[in-house]
């Protein structure tokens, strides 16, 4: 039971006989009244349980735009509903217009929507559906509460897509088709042509020229269906924030925009995520162009756990998706005690077998506590600021003796730097 504002209106009217009479009884007799008044109100008013909900709309939607998710309420009864319709969601949903005004007449259906933008990536899910119907006194209304599952996926955002474009035409002057093939080391045989003046010597190919009785050289491109191993590390380092911007959500955003790179570049593109367990897991698909959807799918859901990363079983699990030569990027934090305890050890079996690169995100506020020393307090903040970004680099140094390619950045910068060192592998020839 639920009273409306007309409630009030009709006690506070008891102040005109009791005004005429001030006595006790006439309060308690207005008091009475009023209730039988109410409980008369809620027992004609139409029960909410009768009607029939379904709902409809946006599955999923990208972090920071707008879907929306509507109810489709159906009345199979001879009585005209009345009332307020509440479709509530969990706070991070974003709902906007959870509140609805039902007016549904005998044997009509109608849709309420719901606006909904999310603020937190993956998945989430709705409340209970408040149905308030009101009396025909409009003072009392009965009111149920309906569970209505309903599920609303927020995927990556996918920023780092404005770095596409450019990195796709870079992409297309190594394949060669705007610029001319070159020769190296991990590129493949395309096609013969005509010799001219410049042509390295050493690509002339002397069969073709006895054959054809004039100059050909071989021309090359880099080598095309190479595997791309994505290892996203949802241990508890990738839990802390860079501002805004949770580790875990930046390192998503540079594993989509190689994805994105490299699966144009006819790479294979294998992504796996977990800590102690894998995750999330997708394997490389012989269609490239689902290769996104994908990804963001199994992106989605994906938290930050309050474990260490177990480092062998992910080794593990890469090993099971190809034993052969192949680019394994860790998505994982420079954190040096974490490295040092967990991944080390495990680095040394990687680089026998791949050519690994570890991608972190870094935090500019280091950079700019360390560089401010106004009072007392800057100055022992950028003394604890400079140590952290000293072990930092001697890490990464130590990493790269082992063979490992560091690449380190902010959440905005580690996106196109991830795709440049990318790229820079195919140009020379190591990958």
């Amino acid at each position: 039971m639920a009273v409306t504002g007309r409630f009030p209106l009709l006690v506070a009217l008891g102040a005109i006989p009791v005004f005429i009479d001030p006595t006790r009884r006439t309060v308690l007799l207005w008091a009475f009244l009023c209730l039988v008044l109410a409980l008369l109100d809620v027992g004609l008013a139409p029960s909410p349980t009768r009607l029939r909900l379904d709902r409809e709309g946006t599955a999923s939607v990208r972090l920071g735009e707008a879907g929306q998710t509507e109810l489709v309420v159906a009345n199979p009864t001879g009585r005209r509903y009345h009332g307020v319709l509440r479709d509530a969601w969990v706070p991070s949903a974003g709902a906007v217009t959870e509140r609805h005004t039902l007016r549904l007449p005998a044997g009509e259906r109608r849709r309420f929507a719901t606006a909904l933008r999310p603020t937190r990536r993956g998945d989430r899910r709705s409340d209970l559906v408040t149905i308030r119907s009101v009396g025909p006194l409009g003072i009392a209304a009965r009111q149920r509460s309906i569970d209505v599952p309903g599920r609303l996926r927020a995927l990556p955002p996918f920023d780092s897509r404005r770095h596409l474009p450019s990195r796709l035409a870079t992409l297309r002057q190594l394949d060669g088709r705007s610029a001319v093939r070159t020769r190296g080391q991990g590129t493949e045989f395309d096609s013969l042509r005509d010799y001219v003046e410049g042509d390295d010597v050493r690509s002339i190919d002397w069969r073709a020229t006895a054959r054809r009785r004039s100059v050909v050289v071989r021309t090359w491109q880099p080598e095309r269906d190479r595997r791309v191993v994505l290892v996203l590390d949802t241990s508890r380092t990738s839990a802390g924030r860079v501002g805004d911007i949770p580790r875990l959500d930046a390192a998503m955003d540079a594993a989509l925009l190689l994805a994105a790179l490299a699966s144009r570049a006819g790479d294979r593109v294998d992504f796996l995520a977990g800590d102690r367990w894998v995750r999330a897991r997708v394997a490389a698909a012989a269609n490239r162009t689902t290769l996104l959807a994908d990804l963001v799918q199994a992106m989605a859901p994906l938290d930050p756990a309050l474990v260490e990363a177990s480092w062998p079983a992910l080794a593990s699990a890469v090993s099971d998706i190809t034993r052969r030569r192949a680019l394994v990027v860790l998505l994982t934090p420079l954190e040096p005690a974490a490295i040092r305890e967990s991944l080390l050890p495990t680095l040394a079996t990687l680089t026998r077998h791949y050519r690994v690169v570890l991608a972190s995100v870094s935090d500019p506020a280091l950079d700019t506590m360390a560089a401010t020393r106004e009072t007392t307090a800057d100055a022992y903040a950028a003394a604890a600021a400079e140590r952290t970004l000293a072990l930092r680099e001697s890490t990464a140094a130590m990493l790269r003796r082992m063979g490992v390619d560091v690449v380190d950045g902010s959440p905005e910068q580690l996106p196109p730097r991830l795709a440049d060192h990318y790229l820079m592998l195919k140009a020379t020839g190591q990958l």
